[in-house]
């Protein structure tokens, strides 16, 4: 038994020591200011998915320095050295050196075709990284709307619990004074119970909405955030065909598809080039010497040019074209279905953006009669005139007239966020200089990440409590040896 305490006080010290960790790690008092364009800043400057993306540059870039290696000169350099014996003859011992050149002359254009394919390709992997850091800009102001619009709700929420529970009070005094039936207390009791369901949804449905921006931003899971930009209406003037016409040119996605069409057209000049010869340079320079039974040496220059020719490969090289063309066309074909998939997401987010913008206009004076509905029932209740079904009634409007008002709001800012990241609008200037910081070094992101530092912390933290549970720690304790803490 005496074990079994200290075990659990070792236990409770290791939950000490992980609280004083994330107090530590964690957030303070205060709740640390986040505007909307400091929240997509920051999420273009730490973002570990973005980080991801970026490293496909870094591949693109080395498959370039490849195909362009293989057009170059390259050098090779031996060095043997041999013993050989045979019936009739001494024991021979000899070394030769040598250094050998080749560079291709004439390659069919397989090689140059391999260059202008790994450019293209370093190109597209630029356009990916800007279309990813232009989603990641949506992604970052829809979690911000979504806590805002969250936060609201649970206002609308609790007000609505506040008043039910103001209603129950003056239910339960007038029933107490004989003046209300008791169907109406529970009725009461009733819609007060409903109206906390909904407040609890609400405030979890705000954590997880923040927790889902923490996330965009990579920042500390815990560390409370104060989002101090609303919802602005600001007017979209510009008209469907325009805005499906810019994406048409300006969308990120659909230059890299045509790039890939232009890449396979490469690819088809390479596979080609099975049909023709090939052309190469070859140069060496050889050191021979022997060490027994005599002693000699020599050396020899060589040069020469080889001319290869594949007169008949099994119809390998037909195959290759083929394949080569069957490639060709997917590109062509998947940049036409591109272009059909952003005309129809232009189409789709102009339109609910003009939808919420209706409703939003509709609602403003909604609110408003809803209000004073819900102050006739209430008062036109305690004077004895009204119905308890009344009061519900008229608090459910107005919680609903106030939550499509707020939701009005945000949906038209997100569907207007969603239409611009549609038609393939640039970052500007502040979010360019952002992204420009993002530190992509493996190491440095790990050390800094915050979800590494916390299990980190946690690991020392449990070893710590595991060595100081061991078999002969108990009994340092147990026999009364341990240091007073």
């Amino acid at each position: 038994m005496k074990i079994s305490r200290l075990i659990k006080k070792r236990q409770r010290r290791l939950s000490l020591a992980l609280a004083g960790m994330m107090m530590v790690m964690g957030p303070t008092a205060l709740a640390a200011d986040l505007s909307l364009q400091e929240a997509i800043n920051m999420a273009l400057t730490q973002n570990t998915g973005l980080k991801v993306t970026q490293k496909g540059e870094d591949t693109a870039q080395a498959s370039l320095k490849k195909a362009r290696g293989n057009n170059g000169v390259s050098v090779s350099a031996t060095d043997t050295l041999s013993v050989s014996k045979s019936n009739d003859s001494d024991r021979r011992e000899s070394n030769t050196a040598g250094v050998s050149a080749s560079m291709p002359l004439y390659s069919g254009g397989a090689n140059q075709a391999a260059i202008k394919k790994a450019e293209l390709g370093v190109k597209s992997a630029d356009l990916l990284t800007e279309r990813d850091r232009e989603n990641l800009k949506l992604n970052v102001i829809k979690a911000y709307y979504d806590a805002l619009e969250a936060k609201k709700t649970v206002a609308v929420r609790q007000e609505t619990v506040d008043k039910y529970q103001e209603h129950y009070t003056n239910v339960s005094q007038l029933y107490s004074a004989g003046a209300k039936a008791r169907i109406d207390v529970i009725r009461s009791s009733v819609e007060l119970s409903n109206a906390r369901q909904n407040l609890i949804k609400a405030q979890n449905s705000y954590e997880v909405d923040l927790a889902t921006l923490r996330n965009y931003l990579n920042l500390n899971r815990t560390e409370p955030l104060n989002l101090t930009s609303d919802f602005s209406y600001d007017e979209f003037a510009i008209a469907m065909d325009d805005c499906i016409a810019y994406a048409y040119a300006n969308r990120k996605d659909l230059l890299v598809d045509q790039y890939k069409v232009e890449q396979q057209e490469q690819a088809v000049k390479a596979a080609k080039a099975g049909y023709l010869p090939s052309v190469s340079l070859n140069m060496g320079l050889d050191n021979s010497n022997v060490f027994h039974p005599a002693s000699s040496s020599s050396n020899s220059v060589s040069a020469s040019v080889g001319l290869k020719w594949s007169i008949f490969d099994g119809g390998v090289t037909d195959a290759a074209v083929k394949s080569a063309k069957t490639d060709y066309d997917v590109a062509k074909l998947t940049l036409l279905k591109d272009k059909e998939d952003v005309d129809l997401a232009v189409r789709q987010g102009y339109y609910n953006m003009r939808e919420a913008e209706k409703r939003f206009n509709s609602t403003k004076d909604a609110v408003h009669q809803a209000e004073e509905d819900a102050y006739i029932a209430r008062e036109k209740y305690r004077a004895g005139e009204g119905l308890m079904l009344d009061i519900i009634d008229a608090q459910e409007a107005l919680s609903t007239a106030r939550l499509n008002y707020i939701s009005a709001q945000y949906d038209y800012a997100r569907y207007k966020a969603t239409v611009e990241n549609a038609m393939g609008i640039s970052l500007n200037a502040s979010e360019q200089e952002a992204a420009a910081k993002l530190e992509t070094d493996v190491d440095k992101t790990l050390d800094s990440s915050p979800i590494e530092q916390t299990g980190s912390a946690a690991a020392k933290a449990d070893t710590k409590a595991q060595a100081e549970t061991t078999p002969a720690a108990v009994a340092d304790e147990l026999a009364g040896n341990e240091e007073t803490k």
